[in-house]
């Protein structure tokens, strides 16, 4: 008989269908052989499928689609087939420049309509207005001519130049150390209290509020005062000489130490002197350089070009601002008032320059930096004025200038400060970085209560010798700190870092000057007679080596 053998039959207790993949179809892909496969139609029994239209393609394959793997497409003939050209086509000469010719033609039609809106408007005006209307368009068009694309085209043709070091580098002097700008900008030094004041020494005059109240629409103009301003340096304070003799170990001005505070927002050159005598660490300017010279648009990203014979070149535009600060700064004084004094009189008063010296406050003030260095500083403040509960409060004012809008940010501050004057400050602070950083920080080392700005610009871009207050400002140097992104941490961080390093020197003059065309400065060991009176030197002279000797006998 025949031996029947029944076939496998899985059960599937929880539901309908295989319970596992046979072994010989595992791990292979499922094709369907045909789109009109429906799988899953043989385990529906409800019937909605073929009622309701919305589900007729419910059990449409996945990866069965239009065309499929196993399809079969026959051609009864190869009449279909056909090569592609991809070569271009040429155009015929007739209708090479068309597209050119219909914007030309657009551009045209743009330029009468506008002639004509022009025209209708100078028929309802008047003749002294149409007169006026006439001027202004001829004056635009001359502008647009001189300074629309010559401007980009002598951008590109005339790169920066080279600027030259603030003090020539001698062969003899020897780089001791090297310190690049994106390595100090990391360094910080946290929790630095705030200075203990030593001495007090001057008289300020009051703020005249009159001047808060100055606007572009009733400017007013910017007087000559014939006032003297002394900018002493650190060895030469006989304050700082005698506090030597008893406290402290690093002795400087706030103008030396913001110039090292934010060294790495400078791009200018500059230079100081650092005197290592015994355990004391001396920092000093030199007597002949430009160290106190106020830079303009240093910061800005066309800077001013180096052209000695031009009004706007960076030291003709210096002098100009130092000359508005010390002129803004006395004016807005309630001068011939009475005076607030301090317990000391001005040490730098000479007998026949009581009634011409300028309104300053001098605060010498310790600051303790770790490491037992002790920072003996001379801050000032400029003026003093009652505050809103009608407290004392010591400000410090000083001046922002306009010299040319088209090469300073294209911001005209006498049609936007009163209506936009963030923008203006806006523009300011990317042309100016550096310089307000260190007004900043030598207002916090001071320890004053206000900044004050003003806003002065020139009667006419040509002219460097009148000028008009447009505007003030007023704010608190914490705040202003944060708004200008000043870390004071890391500040006081770079500080530290100098002084650490001329600490590890061995006792004699060295000199840090900032790389002129580079982000970084470096420390010249530099010889004890350099500066002083010598032909090869270009005249500079300085009077470090009397402090020298007198601290040695301290």
């Amino acid at each position: 008989m025949a031996h029947f053998e029944p076939p496998v039959i899985q059960e599937n207790e929880d539901g309908w269908g295989p319970c596992a993949v046979p072994i010989k179809f595992k791990d292979m892909p499922y094709q369907p052989f045909a789109k009109g496969d429906r799988l899953g139609k043989v385990s529906d029994w409800t019937g909605a499928t073929y009622q309701d239209k919305r589900h007729l393609g419910k059990y449409q394959s996945a990866f069965g689609g239009g065309a499929s793997q196993y399809a079969y497409y026959h051609e009864e003939d190869e009449s279909s087939f056909q090569l592609v050209d991809t070569q271009k086509i040429q155009k015929p000469a007739y209708t090479r420049g068309r597209r050119m010719f219909q914007q030309n033609k657009q551009r045209r039609e743009r330029e009468r309509k506008q002639q004509l809106a022009q025209a209708n408007n100078m028929q309802v005006l008047s003749k002294t207005q149409k007169s006026r209307e006439r001027d202004r368009q001829r004056l635009y068009k001359k502008w647009q001519k001189q300074f629309g694309r010559s401007m980009q085209e002598n951008r590109q043709k005339n790169p920066l130049k080279h600027r030259e070091a603030s003090v020539t580098v001698r062969p003899n002097w020897e780089v001791v150390e090297e310190l690049d700008f994106p390595r100090m900008s990391k360094l910080t030094l946290p929790d630095i209290a705030e200075g203990e004041d030593l001495l007090k020494c001057g008289s300020m005059e009051y703020y005249d509020k009159t001047y808060d109240r100055v606007t572009t629409k009733n400017e007013k103009p910017l007087k000559r005062i014939n006032r003297i301003f002394h900018k002493v340096t650190t060895t030469d304070d006989p304050m700082i000489r005698q506090l030597a003799k008893s406290t402290g170990n690093v002795f400087a001005t706030d103008a030396i130490l913001a110039t090292l505070m934010c060294c790495t927002r400078s791009v200018y050159s500059w230079d100081i002197i650092v005197q290592r005598v015994g355990k004391k660490l001396f920092f000093d300017k030199r007597d002949d350089s430009e160290f106190d010279l106020l830079t303009v648009s240093e910061t800005a990203v066309e800077p001013p070009q180096d052209d000695t014979g031009s009004i706007n070149s960076p030291r003709n535009l210096a002098l100009e601002a130092t000359f508005i600060n010390h002129n803004f700064s006395q004016q807005v004084l309630k001068m011939g008032e009475e005076k607030y004094a301090f317990d000391k009189p001005n040490p730098f008063i000479q007998e026949d320059e009581q009634s011409q010296v300028a309104s300053v406050g001098y605060r010498y003030k310790k600051f303790n930096l770790g490491n037992d260095i002790e920072l003996i500083v001379r801050s000032e403040h400029d003026a003093v004025m009652a505050g809103v509960s009608g407290e004392l409060q010591y400000i410090n004012i000083k001046t922002l200038n306009e010299w040319d809008p088209r090469f300073s940010g294209g911001v005209d501050w006498r049609s936007r400060l009163d209506n936009q004057r963030g923008a203006v400050l806006a523009t300011e602070l990317k042309n100016n970085s550096c310089k307000l950083a260190k007004w900043t920080v030598c207002s916090l080392l001071a320890g004053s209560d206000q900044m004050k700005f003003g806003y002065v610009s020139r009667n006419h871009q040509k002219d460097t010798a009148n000028h008009v207050i447009l505007g003030t400002q007023q704010f608190k140097p914490t705040e202003f700190a944060n708004q200008i992104a000043l870390n004071m941490d890391n500040a006081w961080g770079i500080l530290r870092c100098i002084i650490d390093i001329c600490f590890k020197l061995d006792e004699g003059k060295y000199l840090i000057m900032k790389d002129p065309n580079k982000p970084m400065m470096r420390i010249y060991d530099i010889p004890d007679n350099t500066f002083e009176t010598d032909d090869d030197d270009d005249s500079e002279s300085d009077s470090e080596e009397d402090s020298e000797d007198e601290d040695d006998d301290n």
